[in-house]
């Protein structure tokens, strides 16, 4: 999922004008779980960055607010898990670009959402959960509402597709279960077309064996999980979201079929991404 060079840390992006502590709190929590390192990351625009207008009095009050919420982010997690000692890191340059430049040699980025609609979110300046999304080498996690800590047995729900990159969710979604003691949902989502043509009960026999095919072997390498196969009908991003509805995460992989051509975001990730009420993890073909 990332370079050979990578480093076992998580990546958080911290918005000095946003609140941080959903993002923060899930990053400190998985950096614990798998002892990973933990890098706090705020951006600020480099000076002269719009018509050469000279702002400068604007890019000292940006940079001196990042560096206060670099620290304040730094304490914050450092309360809630002594022994994760985040780094801090305030870089120059466009978010989206300077977090993608990160993936490289992340193990995750985890980015707070604001829960935009899609066409907001792809004309907001600010904007980072789409492009990082879509761009970043290694696993980026969104999380826009709390996990739900309180849903007994507590479970993860993975999509599957029979893709490349549904087969890559997979594997890191049984990960996840395992380190926190979890149930996995593999679900799979037929949606019928307008017109059919085929018998339905073909058609569900089909998708039953294409997910039984891609879930076939992973119980022996993690015994302690309970996994089950579910085969739903409809929209693909309603039935998911719904699925996942009191999941601790729902995890997808980044490019699944019927994307938009020439997005590296699957349609259905990126319907997920504003519509799911859990944190989101999306994963890039191993």
């Amino acid at each position: 999922m990332t370079d050979v060079g990578a480093r076992d840390e998580i990546v958080v992006g911290i918005d000095p004008v946003r609140d941080w502590r959903l993002p923060l709190s899930w990053a400190v929590d998985e950096a614990r779980r798998r002892q990973y390192g933990l890098r706090l990351v705020a951006a600020v625009l480099p000076q002269h960055s719009t018509q050469h207008v000279d702002d400068t009095p604007r890019s000292m009050a940006l940079r001196q607010a990042a560096s206060e919420a670099l620290r304040a982010a730094a304490a914050w997690s450092e309360e809630r898990h002594t022994e994760v000692e985040p780094a801090v890191e305030l870089v120059e340059g466009f978010p989206a670009p300077a977090m993608g430049r990160m993936s490289r040699q992340a193990r995750m980025i985890v980015l707070g959402s604001r829960h935009l609609g899609r066409t907001a979110e792809f004309f907001s300046a600010g904007s980072l959960v789409v492009p990082v999304t879509a761009q970043a080498q290694c696993p980026v996690v969104v999380v826009g509402d709390a996990e739900h800590v309180t849903q007994q047995p507590a479970y993860l729900v993975v999509g599957i597709d029979g893709s490349e990159s549904s087969k890559a969710a997979l594997a890191l979604a049984l990960e996840e279960a395992d380190l926190r003691g979890a149930e996995l949902r593999a679900i799979s989502v037929w949606q019928p077309p307008a017109f059919l043509r085929h018998d339905e009960e073909v058609a569900r026999q089909a998708q039953r064996r294409m997910l039984s095919e891609a879930t076939a072997g992973w119980s022996q390498k993690y015994p302690d999980v309970g996994l089950t196969h579910e085969v739903l009908t409809g929209h693909p991003v309603e039935e998911l979201a719904g699925a996942a509805e009191h999941a601790l995460a729902l995890v997808l992989g980044r490019r699944g079929r019927g994307g938009y051509r020439g997005m590296r975001l699957g349609s259905v990730v990126h319907g997920l991404l504003h519509r799911a009420h859990c944190p989101v993890i999306t994963v890039p073909v191993v």
